[in-house]
């Protein structure tokens, strides 16, 4: 068997699915939430792995912080200064940062917006605790 039919094998390990597959438009979703002004999240929750869309206005910073859960950072567009531990790479589209749980890291604008996807597993309770309360706020 090659290497292609071992990747695209339609033999699974014999146990059922788990949840049906789904499509989902991020742009026609529930609302974004910011947490800070300038930064826009709108998120999806599979089983075990969350995506997050993230938008940075220009001059936005998402501050230093450490969380369980690892994280992948994917800029898609627009430039983003992301710092890893205290080293700073500028992430221009296709760049990738990877955050193992618990590492320092925060991002920032200069003088563009950007486009990035994070994917965190699992997902990040912390910030779907901080969703649900700012939807919560705004709806009082």
């Amino acid at each position: 068997m090659s290497l292609a039919d071992q990747y695209f094998s339609q033999v699974g390990s014999g146990r059922p699915p788990t949840a049906p597959g789904r499509f989902v438009d991020l742009q026609r979703g529930e609302d974004p939430v910011q947490f800070v002004p300038g930064l826009e999240f709108r998120y999806l929750l599979g089983e075990r792995t969350m995506l997050m869309a993230v938008h940075f206005e220009p001059h936005t910073e998402a501050p230093v912080h450490v969380h369980d859960e690892e994280q992948i950072t994917l800029v898609v567009e627009g430039e983003l200064e992301f710092e890893i531990d205290g080293e700073v790479r500028q992430l221009t589209p296709g760049m990738v940062a990877v955050v193992p749980a618990n590492v320092s890291h925060g991002a920032r604008t200069k003088d563009g917006a950007c486009l990035e996807f994070d994917v965190f597993n699992p997902p990040r309770q912390a910030l779907l605790d901080l969703a649900s309360d700012a939807r919560r706020r705004a709806s009082e």
